[in-house]
């Protein structure tokens, strides 16, 4: 095994860890459940991105990985990290959660409090060749989130919904210990907020 992945497991496996002990983001893992990835330094291809069989789901009330991290486990946001990465090589990893209007204002908020940039995808915008093209969806949400935060990647951005699509948040950043330490600070900040 390579240094790199073992690495990479081990940074995955201290993630999930921590994840998998964050009852505030179980509320926050969206019906098609989430995923947490992390891309080789050189990744070209989804192959070259760990992912989580099974994505994380739900168990007594906190986050629980489905599978094993696995390098080819994850499409949409192993497909996702590939076009981001072509802008900022630096993230590596990413987290997918949930949507909904309120979250969205929190988050935008939240963001602009630690100067991260924040952006928004209008599914409404996306042309319909591309959107009725299987996997040509992907390039195009990635460029509008980057066109919509000024050409840079934005650190959290989201995709409002569409036919049968869920919306969807993702964070994105250098490993996934620091996305799950930042997504479980985000959780119990807005659990704390709605609580209020």
């Amino acid at each position: 095994m390579l240094d790199e992945e073992i690495e990479m497991l081990g940074k995955m496996a201290v993630a999930l860890n921590i994840l998998e002990g964050c009852q505030d983001f179980a509320p926050l893992i969206p019906e098609v459940r989430t995923n947490l990835v992390f891309a080789r330094r050189e990744a070209k291809t989804r192959f070259e991105v760990l992912g989580i069989e099974g994505r994380i789901t739900v168990v007594g009330d906190l986050p629980h990985a489905a599978g094993k991290p696995r390098f080819g486990a994850s499409s949409h946001m192993a497909r996702l990290l590939i076009e981001v990465r072509k802008v900022d090589p630096t993230v590596r990893a990413g987290i997918d959660f949930a949507n909904d209007p309120r979250l969205a204002g929190w988050l935008e908020s939240y963001c602009r409090k630690l100067g991260w940039t924040f952006s928004v995808i209008d599914r409404r915008n996306e042309p319909v060749e591309i959107r009725d093209a299987e996997g040509a969806s992907m390039p195009w949400k990635v460029a509008e989130a980057i066109r919509a935060a000024g050409g840079c990647v934005p650190k959290i951005f989201y995709e409002t919904g569409a036919v049968g699509k869920e919306p969807v948040s993702v964070l994105v950043g250098r490993d996934p210990i620091e996305v799950v330490e930042q997504i479980c600070e985000i959780a119990r900040l807005y659990r704390e907020e709605r609580e209020r």
